[in-house]
């Protein structure tokens, strides 16, 4: 793993900074007030060609790989977005983009990917009520019919929807009891939103309001057999390489937030002067816990790096992006309620732009694994410790 980026990865950040300049925490603060989905800043970034990065050439887009995506997102993330730019980049390029690469027909890349390459967003329909982070018990089942499938089930906290084209659901096919380990009879579908049986609701949340998270119901929703997936069956392994590169894109939004957390939050220290005229940035009390969360985010960037390099070159990397996002979602909770606590009331209010970036980090100490499910997954692969739940 190189430590010095190339020239096409620092024209690639370059770029990625000057497209999130052009909107900024501004723009971000009145999409989260009227919660719309922040299609400008999307359009703006397709139009750069930052959404088509994983995609191969001869389907439009560049090709690169995670580590470029990382830098894509981390450096969006930093001009004004924070953590919710992540799942921007979740809903679409990894969601469907990644999924169809790697798994799908020929048919398939050659209908979805160019679409993906320009920005078309593809949900993942995946956690239930009654599952949450065991994905093996999920209970919606794809039923044999014909050629094709029916689907009934409910899914919930499904990221994007009412902005999405296209879901990718994750349906048992084979029943657990039926199946001769729980990772088998999982598959993988890629079905239209508007689909006869297929509803949604809202619900309403704490932050990432820019993102609508539903509730989806599938009563006897058709599946055409062009749209599975991979294998039939074998969609768990497929799922795996969709949520390490997932964790990846959501560590990148968190970096990006706590580096701009950080900035608004020395800028405002070093304006700010009392007790004599000199800046509140000049007292320890005040310039410890930023310092200390700018260590915490620096060395989510560094395994985020690495999680994504692994991934790249082919190599395991569930551990190192499961620590990034572990080390990442909290650097970004101490950095946004730092910079909050270093401007004071200020830091309350909306126009000051961290509450919102604390609210919407907040969620990725629970989203998309919990810390908790972390620590286990830690101590079962990495300290051979026996399985705890």
């Amino acid at each position: 793993m190189e430590f010095e980026f190339s020239e096409q990865q620092r024209l690639i950040a370059d770029t990625a900074r000057r497209v999130g300049d052009e909107f900024g925490p501004d723009y971000w603060r009145k999409q989260d007030s009227k919660k719309e989905f922040p299609r400008e800043f999307w359009d703006a970034v397709c139009e750069a060609g930052l959404s088509g990065t994983l995609v191969p050439e001869e389907y439009g887009g560049s090709e690169l790989g995670m580590f470029e995506k990382a830098l894509i997102v981390e450096n969006l993330a930093a001009t004004g977005g924070g953590a919710t730019v992540g799942q921007l980049f979740m809903i679409g390029p990894i969601f469907g983009g990644l999924a169809v690469q790697r798994f799908g027909t020929p048919e398939m890349k050659k209908d979805l990917l160019p679409k993906i390459a320009n920005g078309m967003i593809v949900s993942m329909a995946l956690t239930e009520p009654n599952a949450g982070t065991n994905s093996l018990e999920i209970q919606t089942f794809a039923e044999r019919d014909g050629n094709g499938w029916k689907l009934n089930g409910r899914k919930i906290w499904i990221t994007g929807m009412d902005a999405a084209e296209k879901v990718l659901v994750v349906a048992r096919t084979t029943k657990v009891q039926d199946a001769p380990k729980k990772t088998e009879g999982l598959s993988l579908f890629i079905i239209d939103i508007n689909r006869k049986g297929l509803e949604f609701s809202p619900i309403d949340k704490c932050g990432t309001n820019t993102l609508s998270s539903s509730n989806v119901f599938f009563d006897d929703v058709h599946i055409d057999g062009s749209e599975l997936v991979g294998t039939l069956g074998g969609g768990w392994k497929h799922l795996l390489d969709v949520l390490n590169t997932e964790r990846i894109a959501a560590t990148a939004a968190l970096v990006g937030a706590g580096e701009l957390a950080i900035k608004l939050g020395v800028n405002h220290a070093n304006d700010r002067t009392v007790f004599g005229g000199k800046p509140i940035s000049s007292y320890q009390g005040l310039q410890f816990p930023l310092a200390q969360a700018y260590v915490e985010v620096e060395s989510a960037r560094l395994m985020n790096y690495k999680a994504a390099w692994l991934f790249d070159n082919e190599r395991p990397s569930g551990a190192e992006a499961n620590v990034a996002k572990l080390i990442a979602a909290r650097a970004a909770e101490l950095a946004t309620d730092r910079a909050m606590q270093m401007m004071g009331g200020m830091g309350y209010a909306k126009e000051s732009h961290v509450e919102r970036l604390w609210r919407d980090a907040r969620l990725f100490r629970i989203a998309p694994v919990s810390e908790e499910m972390i620590y286990n997954f830690v101590a079962m692969q990495n300290l051979g410790m026996p399985r705890s739940y």
